[in-house]
């Protein structure tokens, strides 16, 4: 649990560095103008916090570990990209079959998002993990 943890901590910033160019600077104005009547003008942090937890435990557990385990990188490249695709399409699959007017752009574009985010996160946390778990 302790190998998972220094790797979460290193996949909480990577993370959080990377949303917030995507949201805050290059897709803010695809989502305001696809999705804006259903965003909040405000955050709540702590669901935000909360899935920053979960989403890195889960991806150190999961994908990063068990690629510095077996020395590859490609494994935590291709896992993570995986990973990502699945998280990410689990949750913009479920809204268009469920929520009216959800737009396929968006669905399509938050999977390739996630997906790259997530290969490149197990990539830096596999790199960076291996100085910190021997």
């Amino acid at each position: 649990m302790k190998n998972v943890l220094k790797l979460a901590a290193l996949i909480i910033p990577t993370l959080l560095i990377l949303d917030l160019i995507w949201i805050g600077v290059v897709a803010q104005g695809i989502y305001q103008d696809q999705i804006g009547y259903l965003l909040s003008p405000t955050v709540v942090w702590w669901a935000a916090i909360l899935f920053y937890i979960i989403y890195s435990l889960v991806l150190a557990y999961l994908v990063v570990l068990p690629a510095i385990r077996n020395n590859n990188f490609k494994q935590a490249l291709y896992n993570g990209l995986l990973f990502g695709l699945a998280a990410f399409a689990t949750y913009d699959l479920t809204n268009l079959a469920t929520t009216r007017d959800w737009p396929i752009a968006i669905a399509f574009i938050d999977m390739a998002y996630g997906t790259i985010v997530a290969g490149a996160t197990s990539a830096t946390a596999f790199v960076l993990g291996k100085k910190l778990i021997r």
